[in-house]
């Protein structure tokens, strides 16, 4: 086995240049991890956060530091020998960083119960955008929210990664789903099963939603004090769900305040329920939507997209050929 592989390094916070590509350190697989081989990766927004220098960057005890939660690849040393995931067998999942090295690289090491079969009607490309994503997105509507029929759910940022599958996930069990979003990703979001689309670039979200149960807020007060606005719109005792680290501060007090519930979401690279979403990616019951891709020695380009805001799905980062 090679004793260095390629990645994307960051040796200090900063913008999106502070990343740059070089060798580091082959992974080591110990105990019940695999070693995987990765194909591809996506950028999510708590990759960029880290790399400014917020996030999770202050768990990062040595440099250079690789990023990257989202993996799709291929199985180079599964836990042991009988494990019925063998080598060869094209995986996907998610792993914490920074207490893992991270997917934007050659090859990772990761927990066992974070590693799921790729479905096998999506390409590497599509699958690397779906972990983290579709697991926050399971847990806030699925989990915390208890999405059902009759449920009236107000998701924010429909149209980025987590959005779009919050309202899809949100939509087949059964919930009526009101997102905001620009105007010109209204028909997609229906056509993903938004009963309403509010486009927020014309129309005050609060001014036309009313008696919401529960809002998914993938926004907070970064952008036109969006979080604070939502109170409004939301019935007596419902549900505000905020997830971007850091996007709300008054968050717990200002949702008491208004008689409602409130909670942040952390997601957990759990392996049984992305077998769950597998199926449904699958079936077609729920699609991933990849907007760009990148090389690895672009990652900059692939971060100052995410941040540029308007993304209709996942960027996706390519490592590999696969």
């Amino acid at each position: 086995m090679p004793k260095t592989m390629r990645a994307a390094l960051l040796d200090e916070a900063g913008g999106p240049d502070t990343l740059r590509i070089g060798d580091t350190a082959y992974p080591d697989k110990v105990n019940s991890e695999f070693l995987v081989k990765v194909v591809a990766s996506s950028v999510n927004p708590i990759d960029a956060k880290t790399r400014a220098g917020r996030g999770v960057y202050d768990a990062i005890h040595s440099f250079p530091a690789v990023l990257g939660h989202d993996f799709s690849g291929v199985v180079v040393e599964s836990p042991y020998s009988a494990h019925p995931i063998r080598p060869g067998d094209e995986v996907f999942g998610m792993v914490m960083v920074p207490r893992y090295g991270g997917s934007y690289a050659e090859y990772l090491s990761v927990p066992s119960l974070s590693v799921v079969r790729k479905p096998a009607t999506l390409s590497h490309i599509e699958a690397a955008a779906a972990p983290l994503a579709a697991l926050t997105a399971w847990g806030m509507v699925v989990e915390v929210a208890k999405a059902h029929e009759g449920q009236r759910m107000l998701i924010h940022a429909g149209s980025g990664g987590v959005g779009h599958f919050a309202v899809q996930f949100a939509s087949y069990f059964g919930a009526h789903v009101i997102a905001t979003a620009s105007g010109s990703k209204a028909s997609w979001l229906r056509s993903l099963g938004a009963a309403e689309v509010v486009d927020y670039t014309t129309t005050r979200f609060e001014e036309v939603v009313h008696d919401a149960d529960v809002v998914i807020d993938l926004v907070g007060n970064v952008h036109d004090d969006t979080g604070t606005r939502s109170l409004s719109v939301v019935r007596p005792g419902g549900l505000i769900i905020n997830v971007p680290t850091g996007s709300w501060p008054t968050f717990t007090e200002d949702v008491a305040g208004a008689g409602l519930r409130g909670t942040h979401y952390k997601v957990a690279p759990d392996g049984n329920t992305l077998a769950v979403i597998a199926r449904l990616l699958e079936a077609g019951n729920v699609r991933v939507h990849v907007d760009q891709i990148f090389p690895l020695e672009r990652i900059a380009e692939a971060h100052e997209a995410i941040e540029a805001g308007h993304t209709r799905g996942k960027v996706v980062v390519k490592i590999a050929e696969g």
